[in-house]
């Protein structure tokens, strides 16, 4: 059994299975715990470690954000919850397998708030397109890239 060398944590709700399964792959091949965190009412499966909270609003993320260290690898698609970890010193990334970064996070939150007032107004926004290969490929290298280092 190869020792613990880090923890990466998965805001479940709404992970692709894909994710989930490419994350487990890495963190069984370079001796890392995985921890999925997910609201009871999203089924989880899996050889890892769950953590089921409650459905309230934001309680995943409280839960992520509780249990996160400096040096956690977090996987989220949420911006906000993004920003919070990347100030505890954690390296976030998106399921799409881009690293949130210091420097460019304000921009997404800007750019967040500026498609939610949009929203409010009767606009509409345009959403992510549908998750391909090329997706799960550039998640595994960025996953994998910062696992090694």
């Amino acid at each position: 059994m190869k020792k613990n060398l880090g923890r990466i944590i998965i805001d479940a709700d709404g992970c692709p299975r894909r994710v989930k399964e490419i994350s487990y792959v890495l963190a069984q091949r370079y001796g890392w715990e995985m921890i999925a965190v997910a609201s009871y009412k999203h089924q989880q499966s899996g050889e890892y470690r769950h953590i089921v909270v409650g459905d309230e609003s934001q309680a995943a993320d409280l839960e992520i954000v509780n249990l996160s260290n400096k040096g956690d690898i977090i996987i989220t698609q949420d911006w906000g919850l993004a920003a919070v970890l990347i100030g505890k010193g954690a390296k976030v990334i998106s399921p799409r397998g881009f690293i949130y970064e210091k420097e460019k996070i304000d921009f997404l939150l800007e750019e967040r708030h500026l498609k939610a007032k949009v929203r409010r107004l009767g606009g509409r926004t345009k959403g992510q397109k549908a998750r391909n290969k090329k997706d799960d490929e550039r998640f595994r290298a960025c996953l994998e890239k910062i696992i090694s280092c």
